[in-house]
């Protein structure tokens, strides 16, 4: 079972192949075929998204000096948001399910200040969830998914 923190559980369905470096985007790729194959645990804090992410820092964000507090911020939304709390065990479908219903909010909140909005904002404007390409680009974004 994958281990996802919680914004990750909203912008992964929004995920195009785009990130830091090809082990990102390869882990990240492998991260999303084991959430629809066995599920997600939902953590408070690093996931296995972050694993192989370059501003990880013993489980802390070092993007910036903010980044962390920010990112948890956007963690305790997103759960908020789908109804759920760390610890939780959740199928990938019921996740994907409950995007459409807060898009309007997570908008709103989350992705107006994401450094990411470009990259998935069309597929958000149309709540297409789970239609992305994977071309494996990257970036040095420290909101990848």
């Amino acid at each position: 079972m994958v281990r996802f923190r919680g914004h990750h559980l909203i912008c992964l369905h929004f995920f195009k192949g785009e990130g830091y470096n090809r082990e990102f985007v390869e882990n990240l790729l492998r991260a999303l075929k084991d959430a629809e194959r066995t599920g997600v645990e939902v953590v408070d804090g690093a996931d296995d998204v972050c694993a192989t992410c370059p501003h990880n820092s013993s489980g802390v964000c070092a993007y910036s000096s903010t980044a962390d507090a920010e990112i948890r911020e956007l963690d305790k939304l997103a759960l908020n948001l789908l109804s759920i709390s760390p610890g939780s065990k959740v199928s990938w479908s019921e996740i994907r399910a409950k995007i459409p219903e807060i898009m309007d909010v997570w908008r709103q909140k989350a992705c107006t200040t994401c450094d990411w909005r470009n990259v998935c904002h069309a597929e958000r404007s149309n709540h297409r969830v789970g239609s992305s390409k994977h071309n494996s680009k990257a970036s040095n974004n420290p909101r990848d998914y």
